[in-house]
Protein backbone atom coordinates (compact mmCIF):
# COMPACT_ATOMS: atom_id res chain seq x y z
CA UNK A 1 0.00 0.00 0.00
CA UNK A 2 0.82 3.60 -0.84
CA UNK A 3 1.58 6.15 1.86
CA UNK A 4 -1.67 7.82 0.51
CA UNK A 5 -3.54 4.78 0.58
CA UNK A 6 -2.54 4.33 4.21
CA UNK A 7 -3.35 7.98 5.15
CA UNK A 8 -6.81 7.67 3.23
CA UNK A 9 -7.59 4.42 5.28
CA UNK A 10 -7.33 6.15 8.66
CA UNK A 11 -9.27 9.41 7.12
CA UNK A 12 -12.19 7.20 6.19
CA UNK A 13 -11.87 5.03 9.92
CA UNK A 14 -12.58 9.00 10.73
CA UNK A 15 -9.58 10.01 12.43
CA UNK A 16 -9.75 12.77 10.66
CA UNK A 17 -6.93 15.85 11.80
CA UNK A 18 -5.29 18.81 10.60
CA UNK A 19 -2.01 16.55 10.69
CA UNK A 20 -3.40 14.16 8.58
CA UNK A 21 -4.78 16.19 6.24
CA UNK A 22 -1.48 17.98 6.10
CA UNK A 23 -0.10 14.86 5.14
CA UNK A 24 -2.22 13.61 3.03
CA UNK A 25 -1.44 17.09 1.12
CA UNK A 26 2.15 16.51 1.14
CA UNK A 27 1.70 12.95 -0.36
CA UNK A 28 -0.31 14.13 -2.43
CA UNK A 29 1.79 17.17 -3.95
CA UNK A 30 5.19 14.41 -4.03
CA UNK A 31 2.70 12.32 -6.52
CA UNK A 32 1.40 15.49 -8.58
CA UNK A 33 -1.69 15.07 -7.58
CA UNK A 34 -2.16 19.18 -7.55
CA UNK A 35 -5.93 18.97 -7.41
CA UNK A 36 -6.22 17.07 -4.28
CA UNK A 37 -3.45 18.26 -2.37
CA UNK A 38 -4.99 21.70 -2.24
CA UNK A 39 -8.33 20.16 -1.26
CA UNK A 40 -6.66 18.30 1.55
CA UNK A 41 -4.13 21.54 2.96
CA UNK A 42 -7.08 23.59 2.37
CA UNK A 43 -9.07 21.44 4.58
CA UNK A 44 -6.21 21.24 7.19
CA UNK A 45 -5.96 24.87 7.30
CA UNK A 46 -10.06 25.08 8.15
CA UNK A 47 -9.03 23.02 10.94
CA UNK A 48 -5.81 24.94 11.93
CA UNK A 49 -5.14 28.08 10.58
CA UNK A 50 -2.22 28.71 12.34
CA UNK A 51 -0.09 25.10 10.34
CA UNK A 52 1.90 27.36 8.38
CA UNK A 53 3.70 24.71 6.81
CA UNK A 54 0.25 23.91 4.99
CA UNK A 55 0.19 27.78 3.69
CA UNK A 56 3.50 26.77 2.17
CA UNK A 57 2.13 23.82 0.34
CA UNK A 58 -0.85 24.88 -0.62
CA UNK A 59 0.94 27.80 -2.18
CA UNK A 60 2.99 25.14 -4.32
CA UNK A 61 -0.01 23.29 -5.06
CA UNK A 62 -1.78 26.57 -6.47
CA UNK A 63 1.79 27.80 -8.38
CA UNK A 64 2.01 23.79 -9.93
CA UNK A 65 -1.68 24.64 -11.70
CA UNK A 66 -1.12 28.38 -12.50
CA UNK A 67 -3.17 29.23 -10.08
CA UNK A 68 -1.37 32.14 -9.10
CA UNK A 69 -3.41 34.90 -7.66
CA UNK A 70 -4.26 32.20 -5.02
CA UNK A 71 -0.67 31.01 -4.70
CA UNK A 72 0.16 34.80 -3.70
CA UNK A 73 -2.97 35.63 -1.47
CA UNK A 74 -2.16 31.58 0.09
CA UNK A 75 1.86 32.58 0.77
CA UNK A 76 1.39 36.34 1.80
CA UNK A 77 -0.91 34.92 4.66
CA UNK A 78 1.19 31.72 5.56
CA UNK A 79 4.17 34.55 5.48
CA UNK A 80 2.04 36.61 8.16
CA UNK A 81 1.46 33.28 9.92
CA UNK A 82 4.78 32.14 10.28
CA UNK A 83 6.26 35.54 10.72
CA UNK A 84 3.73 35.61 14.24
CA UNK A 85 4.92 32.08 14.72
CA UNK A 86 8.61 32.67 14.73
CA UNK A 87 8.55 29.76 12.15
CA UNK A 88 11.87 31.17 10.65
CA UNK A 89 11.65 28.14 7.94
CA UNK A 90 8.65 28.52 6.71
CA UNK A 91 8.90 32.32 6.14
CA UNK A 92 12.52 31.76 4.29
CA UNK A 93 11.25 28.98 2.32
CA UNK A 94 7.19 31.08 1.31
CA UNK A 95 9.86 34.35 0.87
CA UNK A 96 11.87 32.10 -2.10
CA UNK A 97 8.18 31.44 -3.63
CA UNK A 98 6.77 34.98 -3.80
CA UNK A 99 10.48 35.97 -5.37
CA UNK A 100 9.73 33.27 -8.13
CA UNK A 101 5.88 35.33 -8.15
CA UNK A 102 7.08 37.98 -9.09
CA UNK A 103 9.42 37.19 -11.53
CA UNK A 104 13.02 37.71 -9.59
Amino acid sequence: MTLINNLETMLAQGNDSAMLRFGLGSACLHEKRYTEAIDHLERCLAMDENYTAAYKLLGRAQFKLEQLDAAKKTFAIGLEKAGAAGDKQTEREIQVFLKKLAGD
